[in-house]
């Protein structure tokens, strides 16, 4: 297992201003890209190529990784002019990971989950593809029976009368074999996919990893409580960067995470918000909760907005 697809080029409707300015893949948490500490998390998991796709917004992309490569792994982008969703988007892949087992993730989920579980139950099992579940969550909509190690069902959508017992969590391991089940340029989610293999009965399994964080990140609450759950798990991550600019009468409250370039003028006043680089906080102006985007001036009082 060498290669792993990372879904980038979705909308990020639910995250909107904040993505009509970066894809959602690209949006910064503590100083750097969100797709980043999934290229770590798969790093550390073996992988050594990654494939993303994209959409909305692309050149954001090439600027972000210029030379295509992260920590010197190549980074293959693949454009779809046309947005073709999950199972579409990994048939328009497929002849770069035919040749091995592959693992898919989602942009916009950030996770230390152990993925070597996910691996070993895939490989043991002889599953077709293997889902990364969750049990101690209350969103639950995947029913997995453990003693065969097979999802039965998702949502109640084949009528088992279960409408879930674990959480998915947008990371799966895949056998080249279920490339054969998509239909290249077809516009089409995994999901109805995952239900025809369960009704003809191939190996649809799941490993529940229950340890770790997992967060998504896909609307503005979300994104500031990872912050603030991340720096109370670690006191190390840096709230400000070095290279902004603060005046010496400002203050900075709770979980505030000042990016590069941002300058805060004096009597300005932030409790837990998140300045992107280039931000800047008019003087005087008091700020809660809010998110304030590279270029723009955050003035007034403000509270529970993105500016």
């Amino acid at each position: 297992m060498d290669k792993a697809f990372v879904l980038g080029a979705g909308l990020g409707t639910r995250l909107r201003p904040l993505t009509d300015h970066l894809p959602k893949p690209l949006i910064p948490v503590f100083h750097r890209p969100l797709i980043t500490y999934a290229f770590d998390h798969l790093l550390q998991a073996g992988v050594r190529e990654f494939i993303v796709n994209t959409h909305h917004l692309p050149a954001k992309y090439a600027e972000a990784f210029p030379n295509s490569l992260y920590k010197n792994a190549p980074v293959t982008f693949r454009h779809e002019p046309v947005l073709l969703e999950t199972a579409g988007g990994i048939a328009n892949i497929a002849e770069l990971v035919r040749d091995a087992p592959f693992l898919v993730y989602n942009g916009d989920i950030l996770t230390d989950l152990p993925l070597a579980p996910l691996i070993e139950t895939h490989e043991r099992d002889g599953n077709l593809v293997t889902l990364a579940l969750r049990s101690s969550v209350p969103a639950r909509h995947i029913a997995f029976d453990p003693d065969r190690g097979l999802v039965t069902d998702i949502r109640n959508k084949l009528g088992t009368g279960n409408r879930g017992t674990h959480q998915f969590t947008g990371i799966y391991f895949v056998s080249p074999a279920f490339l054969d089940h998509l239909t290249p340029g077809k516009i089409e989610s995994v999901i109805p996919i995952f239900l025809k293999l369960i009704a003809n009965g191939a190996r649809l399994g799941a490993a529940v990893l229950d340890g770790g964080m997992w967060w998504d990140l896909g609307d503005r609450a979300s994104y500031l409580e990872a912050h603030r759950e991340l720096h109370a798990m670690d006191a190390t991550l840096a709230l400000v960067s070095p290279e902004s600019s603060i005046h010496p009468t400002a203050r900075l409250l709770g979980c505030t995470v000042v990016g590069k370039g941002s300058e805060i003028a004096a009597d300005a006043v932030l409790e837990d918000c998140i300045l992107w680089p280039g931000a800047r906080v008019a003087a005087g102006a008091h700020l809660k909760r809010c998110i304030v985007l590279e270029g723009s001036t955050a003035r007034g009082n403000v509270s529970g907005a993105d500016v």
